[in-house]
C-alpha cells in the first residue's frame, strides 16, 4: 500500500483532507485517529505534525506526504517537491519595528527570531550576511517587544498581525510557499503515486476551470475557438439550425465572465457555464 502523510492540524490540515476526499480517498472523521486504511484505493494515511512530515518521507518511513514548501526546505530532509497543491499560499519575509525602516543589509550582526532557522540560515548565507538566529516555536512577533530579538523572519499572509505589533516587512520575499506533495529524493515509490498525482491534478482542474457551452454561426467558429481554445481544442458539433454549431470548451473560472462577454459581442448565443465535478486530462 502507498503510505501517505497528511497534516494532523494547522492551516494545511483541513484543506489537505478535503482535497483528498474530492480525489476519491477516504479520510478520517475523528481528529484523534492517527492512521486510516483506504483498502479500496490501496493506501494508508498517517496523520502527523506538518513539520515532521518531510522527515518521515525523507527517511523513507512513508512514501509521500503533504506539507508546506517552507517546512520542507527548513527541515533539510532528503525529500523533494512532486507537485504544488494550490492552497495554503503564504510568503516568508523579514520584519522589524516600523520606525527603523530597515533593509536586508541592516540584518548584519543582529538577532533574528524565527520558527524556520534552516530556511533563514540558508537565505542569509546566500546574501553573505552573518546574524544570530533565535529559534522559537511560534508567536515570533513578540520576540522584539520582549527584547529577545532585533528582527524576525516569519510566514506572512496579510501582514495585519505584524502591523498591529508595530512592525513592517522589508526586503524581497524569502520564499513563496504553499501546500505541496513530496516524496523521498531519487527513490522510486510504491505503485499508486501516479494515480494519486492524476487525481490531485484533476481536483485542481475542477477547482480552477469551468465548462462553457455556446452556440454560434459557423462563419465565426474560428474566432470563437480562439477565445475558448480549451485544453487541446474545443468540441464543435452541428446544430439542427442551419449554419450554426454548438461549441464546448474548458475555460479558467476566473476568466469565465469576461469570456462570455467576448463571445456575446462576437455573436455567440445560449452561453452556459457549468462546474466540473471530476476529470482526467
Amino acid at each position: 500500500m502507498l503510505k501517505i502523510a497528511v497534516p494532523n492540524k494547522g492551516s494545511l490540515s483541513e484543506a489537505a483532507q478535503q482535497m483528498l476526499r474530492e480525489a476519491g480517498y477516504r479520510q478520517r472523521s475523528d481528529a484523534k485517529e492517527l492512521v486510516l486504511t483506504d483498502a479500496a484505493n490501496h493506501v494508508e494515511f498517517y496523520y502527523l505534525r506538518p513539520r515532521d512530515i518531510a522527515v518521515y518521507v525523507g527517511e523513507g518511513t512513508l512514501d509521500v506526504g503533504i506539507t508546506g514548501r517552507d517546512m520542507l526546505l527548513d527541515s533539510g530532509a532528503a525529500a523533494q517537491e512532486v507537485m504544488p497543491l494550490g492552497f495554503g499560499a503564504t510568503r516568508f519575509r523579514y520584519a522589524a519595528p516600523a520606525d527603523l525602516h530597515w533593509d536586508i543589509p541592516d540584518l548584519e550582526g543582529q538577532r533574528i527570531a524565527t520558527s524556520y532557522p534552516g530556511l533563514v540560515e540558508a537565505d542569509l548565507g546566500r546574501r553573505g550576511i552573518t546574524a544570530r538566529l533565535i529559534k522559537l516555536d511560534g508567536a515570533v512577533e513578540s520576540a522584539i517587544r520582549l527584547g529577545v530579538a532585533d528582527a524576525i523572519a516569519d510566514v506572512v499572509e496579510t501582514g495585519r498581525t505584524l502591523r498591529q505589533a508595530g512592525m513592517e516587512v522589508f526586503g524581497e520575499t524569502i520564499l513563496h510557499s504553499e501546500a505541496i506533495l513530496i516524496k523521498r529524493d531519487d527513490t522510486p515509490v510504491r505503485n499508486g503515486l501516479e494515480r494519486l498525482q492524476r487525481r490531485l491534478s484533476a481536483v485542481l482542474v475542477a477547482e480552477n476551470y469551468v465548462m462553457m457551452d455556446y452556440d454560434c454561426p459557423e462563419a465565426i467558429v474560428d474566432e470563437a475557438a480562439a477565445i475558448t481554445p480549451g485544453f487541446e481544442s474545443p468540441t464543435v458539433s452541428p446544430l439542427a439550425r442551419d449554419g450554426w454549431v454548438a461549441v464546448r470548451a474548458m475555460v479558467k473560472r476566473t476568466e469565465a465572465q469576461a469570456v462570455m462577454d467576448d463571445l456575446w459581442e462576437l455573436g455567440a448565443r445560449a452561453i452556459l457555464v457549468t462546474d466540473i465535478a471530476a476529470c482526467r486530462l
